[in-house]
């Protein structure tokens, strides 16, 4: 596969992230986009009460191990200082057999808020090569990354948003607006990025690849349900995938209302169903909009741009027999 172009360079997409000690300056527009991960105190102690052990690594991080999913046993957890949603999507069930490889890719929440060993343990031992920021330009520029500036790693900015994304549609839907039909918008509003952000993990050196967004439950989880549909994930593996977030989610949302950005706007979500919850009934009705339009992510892809060898290629980097 060619090796990536001027596409990839920090400024893709059009945005320059700040380092992190730049980052958190007061937000002074409001953007719909950002609603959908906005929380309120309320919905802190929600179904927060999932049991999983703890195990050292000869790294000493503290991977967790998962008890209560369909996947016993996957060391999936990556367990930091600085962030609260991350994991590895290895060791997924894929249909007709074969699991995803580890050490690939891991989702996250923001990370603008890793301490020096995080980066140390990210970027050193486990060999981290690229980071996808998902947030929007303004967004990601005010809270900083703290892996943008670090010169082994590419940093790329592929912002996902719906095709409208602008205060006045946000305000105006919030009330009838499903978290389902915005993970829908998501999906027709960021083909191009998403598409890119595919063709940077089908090549093994890009990886490993951290994905990440806000909470890293929605824009996270809508690229994270394509990649994972189009290797041929099983269903149930990708729904329970997606439903991990709950048991972070008093953390998340904790970290979240400390920032200026998404605190102001967490009165927005008051409307969006599902916002502050990671249910499996969520991404399973966006899975079946997903194969209802397009039969399967793979098909989302073709449809957009990607040939049958970069889906092949795709697969080979992140599935073993």
């Amino acid at each position: 596969m060619t090796p990536p172009g001027p596409l990839f360079a920090r400024q893709a997409a059009g945005s320059c992230v700040k380092g992190h000690s730049e980052g958190r300056a007061l937000a002074t527009s409001v953007t719909g986009e950002f609603t959908s991960y906005l929380f309120r105190p309320a919905n802190f102690a929600r179904d927060m009460n999932r049991t999983y052990s703890v195990s050292e690594t000869p790294l000493g991080r503290r991977p967790l191990t998962v008890t209560e999913t369909r996947m016993p046993g996957d060391q999936r957890w990556i367990d930091l200082d600085g962030a609260d949603n991350m994991r590895d999507l290895g060791g997924l069930e894929v249909t007709g057999g074969g699991r995803t490889r580890f050490d690939r890719l891991l989702r996250s929440g923001t990370l603008q808020d890793l301490t020096a060993d995080d980066v140390s343990y990210l970027v050193k031992d486990m060999g981290v090569h690229t980071v996808l920021d998902l947030r929007l330009p303004d967004e990601a520029e005010r809270e900083g990354s703290a892996l943008a500036d670090i010169p082994v790693v590419r940093y790329l900015s592929l912002p996902l948003s719906s095709a409208g994304h602008i205060r006045a549609d946000a305000v105006a839907d919030a009330a009838e607006m499903d978290i389902v039909a915005h993970y829908a918008a998501l999906l027709e509003g960021s083909s191009e990025n998403i598409v890119t952000a595919v063709r940077v993990f089908a090549d093994e050196v890009n990886l490993p690849a951290v994905f990440h967004c806000a909470a890293g439950k929605d824009r996270t989880g809508v690229l994270a349900a394509v990649v994972l549909d189009a290797v041929g994930v099983s269903r149930a593996a990708i729904v329970a995938d997606y439903a991990l977030t709950q048991q972070r989610m008093r953390q998340i949302s904790a970290r979240l209302l400390r920032l200026e950005t998404y605190r102001e706007m967490r009165a927005l979500s008051n409307g969006i169903k599902g916002a502050a919850t990671a249910e499996e009934a969520s991404m399973a009705a966006f899975l079946d909009q997903l194969h209802g339009q397009y039969g399967s992510g793979a098909g989302y892809l073709t449809a957009h741009g990607m040939d049958s060898s970069e889906l092949a290629a795709l697969r080979a980097t992140l599935v073993q027999s």
